[in-house]
């Protein structure tokens, strides 16, 4: 399959919420279906990844991810065409800054050329209670630029089985859908 006709990749997002599991489950489930994954995760996260699986985040998928400083990588330009971009877990922090249009890391960059390309982007919080600034604020104004909100919390029950995992590629087997 030439690059021209390959299936345009979906991103996932990981930021330093709990709940690395629904990160995997995510990205284990868009790879059953075959479609092209892209991870970019912050350092936090990387942190949360380890203590909640037991694991290193770097051992799992340590295949197709991009470093959070790599401005150019090519998730950051909106010229690079995806289906869009999950953030699961995603930070208050996270929501906060994308609500406000700041991309001081490739993580809220993808995000923000998401929004900018008008394309699927959507939070999932793991945060709970939520306060007024929060959801009322930052998750709203998510919502007016164009992105969608889904709660974290009910998904865990249904994903804490799921154990098997593999490294995340692209089309033709190659990382990062071919960049």
């Amino acid at each position: 399959m030439s690059r021209l006709s390959a299936p345009k990749p979906i991103i996932v997002g990981v930021s330093g919420a709990s709940g690395s599991i629904l990160a995997r489950a995510t990205v284990e489930a868009l790879l059953l279906r075959d479609v092209p994954t892209i991870v970019v995760c912050t350092n936090a996260a990387r942190l949360v990844w380890q203590e909640e699986l037991d694991t290193p985040f770097g051992e799992t998928l340590s295949e197709c991810y991009y470093p959070m400083g790599d401005m150019r990588a090519s998730i950051a330009s909106g010229t690079f065409a995806t289906r869009g971009m999950v953030i699961v877990p995603c930070s208050m922090n996270s929501v906060a800054a994308i609500a406000h249009g700041l991309a001081g890391n490739l993580l809220l960059r993808a995000a923000d050329v998401c929004l900018k390309e008008r394309r699927k982007l959507i939070l999932v919080p793991r945060e709970t209670p939520l306060h007024a600034t929060h959801f009322g604020e930052h998750a709203f104004t998510h919502a007016r630029r164009g992105g969608d909100n889904a709660p974290g919390t009910g998904l865990l029950s249904e994903t804490a089985g799921h154990r098997r995992y593999r490294p995340v590629r692209g089309p033709e087997g190659t990382c990062c859908a071919g960049h």
